[in-house]
C-alpha cells in the first residue's frame, strides 16, 4: 500500500518536509517512490505537484493526517472530485 506522507529534511530545529509517495512498510527516511511536494512549517510555505498527487490518490494512495490537512488547505480534493466527475 502506498501512502502520501512527510519526509523530514533540513537542519536541527529548522525542519522542512518533503511530501512523498512511499510504501507503508518503509521508514520515514526510507526510499520514496516519488517526491510530490514540499512543506515548510516555519515560513508556512507549500509547493505541490498537483498532477502527481492526483495520480497517486486515484490509484488508491492514502494521505496521512498532516498531509491530508495540507492537501485540503490547498484545494487538491476539490480537483480530485472534479476529475472523477469529468471521466464518468
Amino acid at each position: 500500500m502506498v501512502k502520501l506522507r512527510l519526509k523530514r529534511c533540513g537542519r536541527k530545529q529548522r525542519a522542512v518536509y518533503r511530501i512523498v509517495a512511499i510504501d507503508v512498510r518503509s521508514r520515514r527516511e526510507g526510499r520514496d517512490l516519488r517526491k510530490v511536494g514540499f512543506y515548510d512549517p516555519i515560513n508556512n510555505q507549500t509547493h505541490l505537484n498537483v498532477p502527481a498527487i492526483l495520480y497517486f490518490l486515484e490509484k488508491g494512495a492514502q494521505p496521512t493526517g498532516t498531509v491530508h490537512d495540507i492537501l485540503k488547505k490547498a484545494g487538491v480534493f476539490t480537483e480530485l472530485s472534479l476529475n472523477q466527475t469529468k471521466f464518468n
